[in-house]
């Protein structure tokens, strides 16, 4: 009886403290969820009355060539981050676990940019790209550097992929260099005896045993960039001419001060779905080759 007691009161417990962190979940995000939900189907603009507008908000998203124009920006932005910081964080990874003097330091000194909010990144950067570099370039004399990237209509994005990468590569790679303390040096020295170095060592021994932390690393990096909005916030705004607008950026700017809630509460839902639908394309891929290593 005792025993049963005991066990009953540690399932209380355990209750106890679940409770609330549900209630904080459904309040702080399941609730708001449902409510930009309902807004969807509505014209609300964020303040006073509003009306029932069916479908209407998700078929002009698909008509609209500002909306068009921020998915393409994104998902090209999203797809090149993930592909730079990948295989930064791979080679930095593989040097940082490797036998050198000072790699704990190093580790540490590589993590910093992953501590530093956004926000701040992004102004740093912001004077950066506006007045040193182009004072660089002009001293230099290359002229792709004399004039601010983040003026040009085909630079800007070049600087937010640079500040995006430069911070992710900070948590890829510790991630990394966990996946590669995992691997057993049996392995390397099997390899050895075979005569399996070099680049063929790599990705005959090492990928293959190392690609759940692959596969986590690619999910949240296409995720994270798809939702790209400090670094566009702190240094261009979606500007020059748009050109840098994420959707991210897109739905907070129209949707809080441009009046279109509703819109772009659908325009929400819809990259809810999107990152979603994408998310679960990864893990079903690279699921499928872990299961043929």
């Amino acid at each position: 009886m005792k025993t049963s007691k005991g066990v009953n009161d540690r399932k209380r417990t355990f209750l106890l403290i679940t409770i609330p962190v549900l209630v904080l979940f459904f309040v702080f995000n399941t609730l708001p969820l449902i409510q930009g939900f309902i807004y969807s189907f509505t014209n609300f603009k964020g303040y006073g009355s509003y009306d029932w507008v069916g479908l209407r908000n998700y078929q002009d998203l698909f008509t609209d060539a500002r909306v068009g124009k921020s998915y393409l920006f994104t998902f090209k932005y999203a797809l090149v981050c993930t592909i730079l910081t990948n295989v930064i964080s791979l080679i930095l990874a593989l040097g940082l676990n490797s036998k050198i003097k000072g790699k704990s330091a190093l580790r540490g000194i590589y993590f910093i940019p992953n501590v530093l909010g956004g926000l701040v990144v992004g102004y740093i950067f912001s004077f950066f790209f506006t007045y040193i570099l182009p004072a660089v370039g002009q001293s230099l004399g290359i002229e792709a550097l004399s004039s601010s990237w983040l003026s040009s209509t085909s630079k800007a994005w070049l600087a937010i992929v640079v500040v995006g990468c430069w911070q992710s590569i900070a948590m890829n790679t510790i991630i990394y260099i966990s996946g590669l303390q995992t691997v057993p040096e049996d392995v390397y020295e099997a390899g050895s005896i075979d005569g399996v170095s070099g680049w063929k060592k790599f990705w005959s021994l090492t990928f293959p045993l190392i690609i759940p932390f692959f596969s986590i690393n690619m999910v949240l990096c296409m995720k994270n960039f798809l939702m790209v909005f400090d670094q566009i916030m702190a240094m261009t705004k979606g500007g020059p001419s748009q050109s840098t607008e994420s959707i991210s950026f897109l739905i907070y700017n129209n949707g809080m001060s441009g009046g279109q809630f509703g819109f772009q509460s659908a325009n929400a839902v819809l990259f809810f779905v999107v990152i979603v639908a994408i998310s679960v394309f990864q893990l079903t891929v690279t699921g499928k080759k872990e299961e043929q290593l």
